[in-house]
């Protein structure tokens, strides 16, 4: 029987999602929703395209159109999140939504589209090229019980969560999306990042409801770290978190993801998901000390001839002078804006 791809209908996002949740590969980055997060916080152009046959969903394919004067443009599945690419159910339905895809690119008159998919699909993608040795992921099963989780941390690691604890760190669970960014927004001007809008993370608390929530962590009444956490299935994914200047010396960091565990196996999670991080900077050393061994991320790029894979990440040389100069940017202004240059970082 025939695969016909079209774009996505918004009218049928639960459908969408539902073939999403009961596919063994599908993640928290391929609903729907994400359609409506990029189009509404950055101004992409989502092209979410869907294989249907005999009127069924067998394939989804969450793609955007990124773009941005400073790094160019490009279709990727999908901006801003660490996993993407097409979920099928059959080779056929890959194929059909490859084709589509690559004739999208084509149509749209672009040079380069990127899937990030968590596992490698040299089958689905022919003559594509592949990245894996920038990017990895950490995941790890979590227990029930705190003390199973406790004693499953490296022992020197585990030493500073102890730390955080005797010290009488506390968190506090809600939604709260703007302390989260005012903390978030110092800890990356000072890694020499631009930081998303305020805006940004409220949309993801509009889009996303109970299936997120933010965990700061406090020394008596001030908060010193917090981070932004999805659920999905039973895993948990704390996702965009930082540190203030004197998160460090209370060990705030340590101990906030110490508690995020906690959290989440109360909320029934049985998976704690580290994110991507990149190799040989300091978040690949600091979760590797938790003792979860990276898993490298095998991204796909479709090319036009002549086009290199884009290399806009802060280990490339040329960023250097401009992360230094970042680093030193007073925070109102690095927060006014980073986010104009941001978007075009996805």
């Amino acid at each position: 029987m025939t695969t016909i791809c079209t774009q996505h209908d918004p009218s049928a996002d639960a459908e969408w999602d539902d073939f999403v949740a009961r596919h063994p590969d599908g993640t928290f980055f391929h609903r729907a929703a994400w359609a409506h997060v990029l189009r509404t916080a950055f101004g992409h152009n989502p092209h979410f395209l869907v294989a249907r046959r005999a009127g069924a969903i067998v394939g989804v394919l969450p793609l955007a159109h990124q773009m941005s004067l400073i790094f160019g443009q490009s279709l990727i599945s999908l901006p801003f999140c660490v996993y993407g690419g097409p979920l099928v159910a059959d080779e056929a339905a890959g194929i059909a939504l490859r084709e589509a895809a690559e004739a999208l690119m084509r149509k749209l008159g672009l040079s380069v589209m990127e899937w990030r998919t968590r596992e490698a699909s040299p089958a689905l993608t022919p003559g594509w090229q592949a990245r894996d040795d920038l990017y990895v992921t950490f995941r790890k099963p979590i227990s029930a019980d705190d003390d199973a989780n406790l004693k499953a941390i490296p022992r020197k690691q585990r030493a500073v969560v102890r730390k955080g604890i005797d010290g009488g760190l506390t968190s506090i669970v809600d939604q709260d999306t703007d302390r989260l960014h005012r903390i978030y927004a110092e800890s990356v001007r000072n890694l020499g990042t631009p930081v998303f809008s305020r805006r940004y993370f409220s949309i993801l608390k509009q889009t996303f409801g109970a299936e997120m929530d933010v965990l700061t962590v406090m020394e008596d009444d001030q908060p010193r770290a917090s981070v932004l956490n999805f659920y999905w299935r039973d895993e948990v994914l704390p996702y965009y978190g930082g540190g203030t200047a004197a998160a460090r010396a209370c060990h705030a960091n340590d101990f906030m993801y110490w508690d995020v565990m906690r959290h989440a196996a109360r909320r029934g999670c049985r998976l704690f998901d580290y994110g991507r991080s990149k190799v040989g900077t300091g978040a690949y050393s600091f979760k590797k000390n938790w003792g979860f061994t990276p898993e490298p991320l095998p991204y796909r790029f479709f090319l036009a001839p002549g086009v290199a894979i884009p290399d806009h990440n802060p280990l490339n040389p040329k960023y250097r002078l401009f992360i230094a100069a970042w680093k030193k940017l007073p925070l109102p202004i690095a927060n006014l804006i980073g986010p104009a240059i941001v978007r075009g970082l996805g």
